[in-house]
């Protein structure tokens, strides 16, 4: 036990004592915030162009005046006929030319406009004006049809879902709790992936790095090739934790002093919101419902679950990922083939877990949680969903005899593998490396 403490002390502390790994570690939040500024200067990017356009109310669709001017964009309902215009179109005066034909049939709902322009419109531009003729098609239709806008507005039906519970003192949920379901095992599906690849690749280098280098041939004289490899295991993925540990702490942090520094435009962000129609009290009741159904979940359940889902699918790839380190030649690109076996039932699991988000009681969703090589992304996936106690007993104790098996098997490999040099593996080779006696 001393030597295997010693052994994750060896690959911690050289690991996080790295160059490489602080500026790894420290770096990455502040490129986050560069990235935020970059998007945003972007995004809030203005040509600075000033477009003035013509309207021809061929159909006589303009009560009065077109709109409100936006920014640098002025339209302007002229008398003058197209063609005059169009031949008089180089004096400068007008950018483009905007016709609304007359309307034939008011029950149509495709309409063509027509733009004439010298130089194309830009997207925003082109959104901004379709937007404007769409709603002045809209009002002459409704003066035409002798409807008033609250009759528009009651045509429009809005349907909440709200589940209830058929006993009574079962707990309740909000017409949003799916969604927050959602969301809750989608984040951690995807979180379980990520571990898997990045710190199981992670440990699959150490132990190529070593056995290139030699310097496995000096550290297997002391110690037992298995304690090699669980200490690498274990300390390889306390790496990783810290790393992923120091990026939750200082991400928030970044991420909120650039938003303190910079900020949102105010007038965007009010007429986002009424674009989007959105009232202050809707918006305050969903926050209320979101925090209550996130207080609602069974966090006692779930969050010591997904601790032991995720060091039991780190344990039990990150094993094979060792054992086919070990294995590995000098020959990179052929060595590659053999992790093709062990990424096939990561990516397998990781599209089964988009799945278990829509439909939680599936029976592609229920066994693939059960599956232990399916199980650590899959079953987090569906823990906000309140499955069966039987599923997780029997998703629990697959993925922790798996794991401990896997291990086992790993050992097995990794014992012959480490000192296997200037030899092509295959994976029939490595099946008589299990059975090896020595």
């Amino acid at each position: 036990m001393e030597k295997l403490w010693l052994i994750i002390k060896r690959e911690y502390l050289t690991r996080v004592r790295k160059r490489s790994f602080l500026l790894a570690t420290f770096l990455t939040p502040l490129a986050f915030a560069i990235f935020f500024v970059i998007i945003g200067v972007i995004f809030s990017y203005e040509s600075g162009e000033t477009l003035h356009i013509a309207i021809v109310d061929e159909g006589k669709i303009l009560r009065n005046n077109f709109s409100k001017d936006e920014d640098n964009l002025y339209f302007h309902v002229v008398s003058t006929p197209l063609e005059e215009l169009r031949e008089t179109f180089g004096a400068g005066k007008y950018d483009g030319i905007l016709v609304l034909p007359k309307i034939s049939q008011l029950q149509a709902q495709d309409h063509t406009v027509y733009y004439y322009r010298e130089k194309p419109l830009g997207l925003d531009v082109r959104t901004t004006v379709v937007a404007k003729v769409r709603n002045r098609i809209r009002d002459y239709k409704m003066r035409m049809l002798n409807l008033e806008e609250v009759d528009i507005r009651s045509l429009k039906v809005s349907v909440e879902f709200q589940p209830e519970a058929i006993r009574e003192g079962d707990a309740e949920s909000s017409s949003m709790a799916a969604w927050i379901a959602a969301a809750i095992g989608g984040m951690m599906g995807v979180i379980m992936y990520m571990t898997v690849f990045i710190y199981g690749m992670m440990v699959m280098r150490s132990v190529m790095e070593e056995k290139m280098n030699r310097i496995v041939e000096v550290m297997i004289s002391s110690v037992k090739p298995f304690q090699l490899m669980m200490g690498k295991i274990i300390g390889v993925g306390a790496v990783g934790l810290t790393q992923v540990a120091i990026w939750g702490i200082l991400i928030p942090l970044v991420y909120g002093l650039v938003f303190l520094l910079f900020g949102f435009n105010s007038s965007q962000t009010e007429m986002a919101m009424s674009t989007a129609d959105i009232d202050q009290v809707d918006l305050q009741l969903m926050a209320e419902q979101i925090g209550g159904e996130l207080w609602s979940q069974n966090w006692a359940l779930i969050l010591p679950l997904f601790v032991f889902y995720f060091l039991g699918g780190y344990f039990l790839y990150a094993s094979l990922f060792a054992a086919v380190g070990s294995a590995m030649g000098d020959d990179m690109g052929e060595g590659q083939a053999l992790t093709i076996p062990i990424t096939i039932p990561v990516v397998l699991a990781f599209y089964i877990m988009f799945v278990a988000v829509r439909a939680p009681q599936s029976n592609l969703a229920v066994w693939s949680s059960i599956f232990p090589l399916f199980s650590p992304i899959v079953m987090p996936a569906r823990l906000a969903f309140d499955p069966p106690w039987w599923e997780i007993a029997a998703s629990v104790l697959s993925l922790a005899a798996t794991a401990i098996f896997f291990v086992w098997l790993s050992g097995r490999i990794y014992r012959v593998g480490i000192l296997m040099y200037g030899k092509k593996v295959s994976l029939r080779e490595i099946g008589r490396w299990l059975f090896y006696r020595g």
